[in-house]
């Protein structure tokens, strides 16, 4: 989340002053589109049907920046939508997204870019560098009430130029290495039409007040789907804006996102939603659990081949995760008590005894797959009661109460609750709980339900929260552990902790040109981030495991190294290469009314597997 002030003269120009004459592109750009990467989708894929799915609980919000908008929901209406590029998903190199064509300036700083001309939202209207352009405007305005986007959209990029409705340039703030100048210039454009204001007392170019106003008002999409039919509370629909989309003109779109509407119910419940799914209800489940994969698979749907198995691994980046402690929370201000928390909780016991061995330990708190910018040397803290014991009682934690758990002089308990969104992570918890009073230690359960819990974290209200983030390619770290975004709500600073150490490796990482000295800080900043134990690591799983009906078909192979999900999940991180074969779910229901059997299958793909 990004945000900034100031209104420089591009932000004008953004705007559409008639006194300001269009700029020229500089002479001798070496413009590329590079069309020549292999393709991942099948051609063998057809349009239509309606794909099912579910959400454990409804959003709060169909906005993608402001209060309450980084919940799970988000990546729904973000992760299937283009930016300016993309990146292929085995090569890693850029191909093109909305803009056909790109190039790069000589100052380091500048990337060029040329939209597809049939590039369009999905209400009819064309996508143009004025969509682009008002990207500043919209993230530097103090109406989303997003501080972190105003101040990465003022401090990060210094410009944003029209050429002409088709061609625009980003200009980065500072010089930046190639490998990361464009991530900074890549940018998702935000519909200018959509958002020009009824009332505006700010003169900033956004409605005043924006959070209520656009609170469930989804913005038209660029991408092959848009919200459709919503149900308050019960479902939302996302329709296909049809096979007309002009995103096929992109031969790397080409046989993906091939169902005509995706529809999301509300099924607040995991086990009932996988009984919905049993019924056929659901289209795909996420086999995330090891009793999900192994015994609850163990039906007559899985044996008579009505329904398919799946597990195949990638190597995706993984973000920093476990349990989160909040240091301004009571006591958990003292080292001594953090680390005794991390040598208390027994992840280890809980992948192996639990989720028996499915799932790797993190062993770095800001998590791994980042190449040289990981701290390869760091180790996650075994579980030892005993030195745990150490650490409390140098805190103070003393005594033991006739419960088991430690108190100090003052009385003090020594127990902190654990928040955590759903309900099948519980056993897990409880695992954890149980454990931890070798040590004296009580973890408290607080399960809220999914969107809820977010806010709750968001707002600082956890002692500890038990979840994982996403990440980019290039870690990013002033999020969580600048001290500007300590002890302040909507934020990703889960910890709220922050040392001036930390403040200035993170501004010199930020602002690093040279990429051996960037990686280095990187490094150094997770050093002191794991010294800190304000996060203790959990785990993680390279793969992805899910069941679904036969009349649902996948390319071979499926996955990619990029692949989180086949199909559209509890997270949308999938590239919509599967499709419905309706005379395969035709075939299929006659069949369980007939009796007759199909063989049962179970597809690994290993290809990806470290």
């Amino acid at each position: 989340m990004k945000k900034t002030l100031s209104i420089p003269v591009f932000l004008v120009m953004a705007l559409g002053s008639p006194q300001l004459a269009a700029a020229e592109l500089p002479a001798g750009l070496k413009w590329q589109s590079n069309l020549h990467e292999p393709r991942f989708a099948s051609p063998q894929a057809k349009f239509g049907g309606t794909f099912h799915t579910y959400i454990e609980s409804f959003p709060q919000t169909f906005r993608t920046v402001g209060p309450d908008s980084n919940g799970r929901f988000r990546s729904w209406l973000l992760d299937s939508r283009p930016a300016a590029v993309s990146r292929h998903p085995n090569t890693q190199a850029w191909i093109p997204d909305i803009a056909s064509e790109w190039a790069y300036g000589n100052d380091d700083k500048t990337v060029y870019f040329r939209i597809n001309p049939r590039a369009k939202w999905s209400d009819g209207k064309p996508i143009t560098a004025d969509d682009f352009t008002f990207v500043l405007t919209f993230m530097r305005s103090k109406d989303i009430v997003a501080p972190w986007y105003n101040t990465f959209y003022t401090q990060q990029i210094q410009d944003v130029i029209k050429y002409d409705d088709l061609t625009f340039a980003v200009v980065s703030a500072e010089k930046r290495n190639a490998e990361e100048l464009m991530l900074y210039a890549n940018l998702r454009p935000i519909p200018a039409h959509f958002y020009r204001p009824k009332s505006d007392k700010n003169n900033d170019g956004i409605q005043d007040n924006f959070v209520r106003y656009y609170n469930f008002k989804p913005e038209p999409s660029a991408g092959p789907y848009y919200v459709d039919e919503v149900k308050k509370g019960k479902s939302i629909s996302f329709k296909h804006v049809g096979q007309d989309w002009w995103g096929y003109s992109n031969p790397y779109y080409q046989h993906r996102y091939n169902v005509a509407k995706i529809r999301i119910k509300v099924i607040r419940d995991k086990d009932i939603a996988r009984q919905h799914f049993e019924k056929g209800n659901l289209d795909s489940f996420w086999l995330d659990t090891p009793e999900l994969w192994r015994e609850k698979t163990e039906t007559p749907n899985y044996e008579y081949g009505y329904i398919h198995k799946f597990w195949g691994y990638n190597q995706i980046p993984m973000g920093a995760g476990g349990i989160w402690i909040n240091t301004a929370k009571p006591l958990l201000d003292k080292l001594d008590i953090r680390q005794g928390i991390a040598l208390a909780s027994d992840f280890d016991g809980l992948i192996n005894k639990v989720l028996r061995g499915d799932v790797i330990r993190k062993p770095n708190p800001m998590g791994v797959g980042h190449g040289d910018y990981t701290n390869a040397g760091i180790q996650a803290p075994p579980f030892s009661p005993e030195r745990a014991i150490q650490h409390f009682e140098k805190a103070g934690f003393r005594q033991v109460g006739p419960d088991g758990i430690r108190v100090n002089e003052k009385g003090q308990r020594l127990s902190f609750a654990i928040t955590y969104s759903y309900g099948y992570l519980t056993p897990q918890i409880a695992y954890l709980k149980e454990q931890a009073k070798l040590a004296g230690l009580e973890f408290t359960l607080n399960l809220i339900d999914g969107s809820s819990a977010f806010k709750y974290i968001l707002e600082k209200k956890h002692e500890l929260s038990f979840h994982s983030m996403s990440t980019s390619e290039i870690p990013q770290y002033w999020e969580y552990f600048y001290s500007g975004n300590a002890n302040k709500p909507q934020n990703n600073n889960f910890t709220n902790y922050s040392t001036p150490e930390l403040d200035r490796l993170i501004m010199a990482y930020r602002s690093e040109f040279d990429l051996a000295k960037k990686k280095a800080y990187a490094r150094q900043i997770q050093s002191l981030i794991a010294d800190a134990s304000v996060i203790v690591p959990g785990y993680m799983r390279p793969y992805a495991r899910e069941a679904y009906w036969r009349w649902l078909q996948i390319p071979k192979p499926a996955m990619t190294k990029s692949t989180e999900f086949l199909f559209p999940s509890g997270t949308s991180r999938d590239f919509g290469t599967y499709w419905i074969d309706e005379s395969l779910k035709k075939e299929t229901k006659a069949a369980m009314k007939s009796g007759r059997y199909f063989e049962p299958v179970t597809i690994v793909e290993e290809a990806y597997k470290l």
